[in-house]
C-alpha cells in the first residue's frame, strides 16, 4: 500500500475518532445542531417542510448513531477491519458531512456546525474547508481499499461500538463527562459576559481602486468603508446572550449576586416530571438558609405559573431566551447552583443532590 494512503487512513482515523467522541460526550448538543438543520431546510424547502420537520423528534437517535458512526469507523480505519466496506461507509458520511458545511457556509445557515461539539468552534468556510479535505483523503482509501489488507479484528469494533453508546447513555442520563461549554462549574458567568481586554479593531476602507487600513478610525471623508476586523477575537467576552429578566424589568445583574440554586426548566413539552418530588424536597431544604432558589424558563408566564402550582413549588420565576437555557443545563429539567456569579454546581434532574451538598457548596 502507498504512503499516501497510509497517512490518509491515520489521518482520518484520528479525526474520526476525535470527532466523534467529542460528540459523543454531549450528544444533546449534536441533536440540537440536527434540529437547526432540519428546521432550516423546512423553512428553504417548503416542498419537504413536512418531511424535515418529522425529523426533529428523531434528533437526538440521529446524533447518537452518527457520532458512535464516527468514532467506530475511525476505529476499523486503524485496525484495517473490513477497508472495503468501511472505506465506503467513511465516503458516505463525509459526503453527507460535506453537504452540511457547504450549505452553512453558502447559505451563511446554522453558522457553527458543531463538527468538534463544543471544543473547537470553526467558521462555516473553514468546516467546508476541513470536510473536503477529508473527502480527498477518503477517495484515496477508496481507490486503494483493496489493497489494504484486512485484519481479524472484529472484536475491537464491537468493543469500540459498545463503548461508545455507553459514553453517550452516560451524557444523556446524566451531563457530559467533559463540560466544555461557557456556564461549567467554575466559571465566572459576570467575567465571560465582558472583553478579557479591550477589543481593538482593524478599519478596512477604499479609494480610487485602492485598500486602505487603519487601527484608528480616520478622518478622511473621501474613505468609503469597507468593514471592520477585530484584531483580538480571543478577547471577545465569552458569554455574549445571557439575559434575565420578568414583566418588571431587566434582573440579570441580580442572578450574580449571593448564593441561587435555579431550577432550569427549559420547555414544557419534554420536561421529566417524575424528577419534580426530589427536586421540590431541595427547594424546601434549602429555603431560609442562605440560598435563594429561582427558577428560569423560556415558557410564557401562563405555563409556568399553572406549572407550579401543580407541583406545589413556591418559588420565582424569570425569563431567559430558550437558546440560553439549552446552553446552561442538558437536562429538562436541570439544576445550576451560583455564587456571586461562579458556577458552583450543576447537575441533571437524575442526580438531583441534597440540602445539605448545596449548603456546602456555597459556605
Amino acid at each position: 500500500m502507498k504512503i499516501l494512503a497510509q497517512a490518509s487512513r491515520v489521518i482520518v482515523g484520528l479525526l474520526f475518532i476525535f470527532s466523534g467522541l467529542i460528540k459523543l460526550n454531549d450528544p444533546v448538543g449534536t441533536q440540537y445542531k440536527l434540529e437547526e438543520y432540519f428546521e432550516v431546510f423546512a423553512a428553504d424547502l417548503p416542498a419537504l417542510h413536512d418531511f424535515f420537520m418529522s425529523l426533529v423528534p428523531l434528533a437526538l437517535y440521529f446524533s447518537v448513531f452518527l457520532c458512535t458512526a464516527e468514532v467506530v469507523l475511525g476505529i476499523a480505519l486503524l485496525v484495517a477491519y473490513k477497508p472495503r466496506t468501511t472505506s465506503l461507509f467513511l465516503l458516505l458520511i463525509i459526503i453527507f458531512f460535506t453537504f452540511l458545511t457547504f450549505y452553512s457556509a453558502y447559505f451563511n445557515k446554522v453558522t457553527d456546525c458543531g463538527c468538534f461539539g463544543a471544543a473547537i468552534k470553526l467558521t462555516p468556510w473553514t468546516s467546508f474547508g476541513k470536510d473536503l479535505f477529508l473527502l480527498a483523503l477518503i477517495l484515496v482509501l477508496v481507490y486503494y481499499r483493496k489493497k489494504i489488507r484486512p485484519l481479524p479484528t472484529g472484536m475491537i469494533v464491537v468493543i469500540s461500538t459498545i463503548a461508545s453508546l455507553g459514553i453517550a447513555v452516560y451524557a444523556l442520563r446524566h451531563l457530559p463527562i467533559l463540560d466544555l461549554l461557557p456556564y461549567r462549574v467554575g466559571a465566572n458567568i459576570p467575567a465571560q459576559t465582558k472583553p478579557s481586554e479591550p477589543l481593538r479593531y482593524l478599519y478596512v476602507f477604499e479609494k480610487d481602486g485602492k485598500k486602505y487600513e487603519y487601527e484608528q478610525y480616520p478622518t478622511d471623508t473621501t474613505l468609503v468603508f469597507k468593514e471592520m476586523i477585530v484584531l483580538n477575537e480571543d478577547a471577545k467576552a465569552k458569554i455574549t446572550d445571557y439575559k434575565v429578566w420578568n414583566d418588571a424589568g431587566d434582573y440579570t445583574e441580580e442572578t450574580f449576586k449571593g448564593k441561587k440554586l435555579f431550577l432550569i426548566i427549559k420547555n414544557f413539552t419534554d420536561i421529566n416530571t417524575a424528577a419534580l418530588p426530589d427536586i421540590s424536597k431541595l427547594i424546601n431544604g434549602i429555603k431560609n438558609k442562605g440560598v435563594e432558589p429561582i427558577v428560569l424558563t423560556s415558557g410564557d408566564s401562563g405555563e409556568i405559573v399553572e406549572f407550579l402550582k401543580e407541583h406545589q413549588l413556591t418559588v420565582p420565576f424569570y425569563y431567559v431566551d430558550a437558546t440560553v437555557l439549552k446552553t446552561i443545563s442538558r437536562s429538562n429539567p436541570g439544576l445550576w447552583l451560583l455564587k456571586d456569579g461562579v458556577v458552583k454546581g450543576k447537575w441533571h434532574y437524575n442526580d438531583t443532590p441534597t440540602a445539605e451538598d448545596v449548603i456546602g457548596l456555597v459556605k
